[in-house]
């Protein structure tokens, strides 16, 4: 851009700068319009390894020993624009990798370290991530040297592992697998406020009690992995911090005694950083001028590094010895009495009351010079709640013990969202299966599937019981940490067997028939049940005059019930499927809104939703039987009488007082149909409804079977990771 004479900028001749300024968005204009952007999440044209890139594959060419010696290379092998504390990058490779996979919650599955989102905002700029902009950098040479064959994701995770192990700890493994994704996701829901590190008040019914904060959301603040490490609000009280960090990390999947391994070893290595006045910092690197370079937080002042960083603005480390593996968490909590007081940075932490010289850490640059350690209000916790006291007090006499649980913990947090081990790559892979990977048996791959369907269409199984039983089955499928889904067939157990949304007597009678089939050809439920779901879908296209065959890939298994954690299914509870016209009560959001969460989930397009939701409508797969939305005289049949009717402009559309809308022809007024908000928005929004026109056309009739085929058999096969 171009300057005129008088020194002024000229003005831009290309779209007014529309396409970086803040212009108001459709949904700014129009508050209550329907936001259909999360779906267009699964659009893969941001992939710059475009669509036949492997990861898989890549993997088979990386060379992992020598990576890990790089890494192991790298943590000590300092350079001079980003020196390591100690001569040890360990602490804050740790650091990165812990709030890369850290960001994870349990309520949706979003979040987490799978992904190498922690590359993209929000989390770039998070003011939690201060300095991780550098961690990431000084791994580009070793990215640069590797390429396509590890990805940013498997990167960030491993050099934290490595880390604890240059460190002394022995640990549990590591799994190689997770595939980078080239833009920020959009759709993940951090919270409401709209300012950094804004007081908790604001997503908690009641802060004094920390169940009521908003779902599915873990961290107690805006900007924040878990909790205000100067305590609640930023104000000090060990045992109300304990109360939110009970809650936090049991929304990220933890108990008890995995969240006091998780916090002491987290600390045993590393420091805080508020050597200065973090009020001066620059801007963060979403905000930084292009000369930055895409790092942040610049220190205008000394040098920004070493002891002159500044971080959380807390002050020292926790430890002695801060680049060694140890029980010095535990010794120096327990060993001390503890006072408040202020880091350079004015952030409140506690410091012991007294100390011997020997016991204090030495300075992260001049190692003659010793400095008082401190502990966080988080750390605080451990020692005065009575359960977290009990657990640090077993792991300080049993350090054995801590290091195994620790490092089992530490596994867990970094391979949470990873999904099933079908994903997994590597030699450290650990043989063990841990339930919260919710392990599922091989299945039989190899039988006559024809026999198997003919068996199942002798029944007497309706094609509303088939159908709504192999969706229900495979609904719970989440994209987001890639659990869930047919596969396992868990919804013959706790919990899924007696959720409301899965009409538990209605399942039990289909079970009771399908069982058995399974048991004489000796093959899975899981399988039987989605060959169930194809054999009513194939009656339902012959009803409508057609033929068509459903694609199946054998080879599920079944899970058990103990081989499920019955705690970490809970939240995986369907409480709105628009799929099948089901609300448990009413909620603040629209249920159209939590259709769209959901569709995203299940990693399906607009498209693909709406001709699910027609076809599912027609076939008369709505729970409970009712006739919202059932807008067809061939209840049963495959047709694309849903869009053709929604479409018509002979009716006219009237709201209810209950939520529920008549539809009357306008000639006679007679009611005509019935529907509910989320058969109607596939009238009302511009996208739906242009999606609706195309299935409502009389030239696709056969396009909307062939397209609602395509999208149920991805539902169906979701989760099988092991044929893709």
């Amino acid at each position: 851009m171009d300057h005129n004479n008088t020194g002024d900028i000229d003005k831009c001749p290309f779209m007014q700068g529309a396409i970086t300024t803040t212009e108001k968005t459709v949904t700014d204009w129009w508050p209550n319009s329907l936001n259909l952007d999360i779906l267009h999440q699964h659009d893969t044209k941001t992939n710059i390894l475009g669509k036949d890139f492997n990861y898989q594959e890549a993997l088979k060419s990386l060379d992992v020993e020598g990576l890990k010696k790089d890494l192991h290379d790298f943590m000590t092998d300092s350079q001079d624009w980003w020196p390591a504390d100690w001569g040890h990058y360990g602490g804050l490779m740790i650091r990165m990798a812990w709030h890369s996979a850290g960001s994870y919650r349990l309520a949706d599955g979003r979040g987490g370290g799978g992904t190498g989102n922690i590359r993209f905002a929000p989390l770039n700029s998070w003011p939690d991530n201060v300095s991780l902009d550098k961690a990431k950098r000084l791994l580009w040479p070793i990215k640069k040297k590797y390429g396509n064959s590890v990805s940013w994701a498997d990167l960030i995770i491993l050099a934290g592992t490595i880390a604890y192990e240059s460190m002394g700890l022995k640990t549990y493994g590591f799994a190689f697998g997770r595939e980078d994704i080239w833009s920020p996701e959009k759709d993940v829901y951090w919270g409401a406020e709209k300012e950094w590190l804004a007081p908790s008040d604001e997503r908690y019914t009641n802060v004094d009690a920390p169940d009521t904060m908003e779902n599915p959301l873990a961290a107690v603040q805006m900007g924040l992995i878990y909790v205000n490490p100067e305590g609640v609000n930023g104000k000090q009280d060990p045992l109300k911090t304990a109360l939110q960090i009970r809650e936090t990390f049991k929304r990220m999947a933890m108990n008890d005694e995995e969240t006091v391994a998780l916090t002491a070893g987290g600390h045993t290595v590393g420091k805080t950083h508020g050597n200065g006045d973090a009020s001066i910092l620059g801007p963060e690197p979403e905000a930084a001028g292009v000369e930055a370079q895409g790092l942040g937080w610049a220190n205008p002042t000394k040098t920004g590094k070493g002891r002159y960083t500044v971080t959380s603005g807390l002050e020292g480390a926790w430890t002695t010895h801060p680049t060694k593996w140890d029980n010095g968490f535990f010794e120096m909590l327990f060993n001390h009495e503890w006072e408040s007081r202020k880091s350079p940075a004015g952030a409140d932490q506690w410091e012991p009351v007294s100390i011997k010289e020997e016991d204090k850490p030495v300075d992260v640059e001049d190692l003659t010079t010793r400095l008082n350690p401190m502990m966080t209000d988080a750390d605080m916790a451990m020692k005065m709640d009575p359960i977290y006291r009990e657990i640090s007090l077993k792991f300080m006499n049993d350090f054995e013990y801590f290091s195994d649980t620790f490092a089992r913990a530490w596994f867990k947090l970094t391979h949470r969202d990873m999904g099933p081990r079908d994903r997994w790559f590597g030699p450290d892979v650990p043989q063990e299966e841990l339930i919260w990977q919710d392990p599922i048996p091989k299945g039989n791959y190899k039988y006559d599937v024809e026999a198997v369907k003919a068996k199942i269409a002798a029944t007497d199984l309706s094609i509303s019981e088939l159908v709504t039983a192999a969706w229900d089955s495979a609904r719970t499928f989440r994209g987001s940490d890639l659990r869930g889904g047919a596969n396992g067939a868990r919804i013959r157990l706790e919990p899924q067997k007696n959720w409301e949304g899965n009409e538990p007597a209605k399942l039990q009678k289909v079970l009771a028939v399908l069982e058995p089939i399974a048991a004489e050809f000796g093959i899975s439920v899981a399988d039987t049940i989605v060959l169930a779901g194809n054999v009513g879908v194939e009656r339902a296209i012959r009803n409508a005059g057609m033929s068509m065959t459903v694609p199946f890939a054998p080879g599920r298994g079944d899970a058990t019930q103990e081989m499920t954690d019955v705690d970490s299914f809970e939240s995986m509870e369907p409480l709105v499927d628009g799929y099948r016209n089901y609300q448990q009560k009413q909620y603040t959001v629209s249920p159209e809104e939590i259709m769209l969460d959901r569709t995203q989930l299940l990693g399906l397009t607009a498209a693909e939703m709406t001709v699910l939701v027609g076809g599912m409508r027609v076939m008369g797969a709505n729970y409970g039987g009712t006739k919202h939305g059932v807008f067809t005289e061939q209840v049963g049949a495959l047709t694309n009488d849903f869009f053709v009717n929604l479409t018509d402009m002979i009716y006219e559309w009237k709201p209810l007082d209950n939520g529920i809308y008549e539809i009357k022809n306008r000639n006679t007024g007679a009611v005509k149909y019935t529907a509910t908000r989320l058969d109607l928005v596939f009238g009302s929004n511009a996208i739906l409804r242009a999606y609706a026109e195309v299935y409502a056309q009389d030239d696709n009739k056969e396009r909307f079977v062939k397209d609602f085929v395509a999208a149920w058999t991805k539902v169906m096969n979701a989760d099988r990771f092991d044929i893709k």
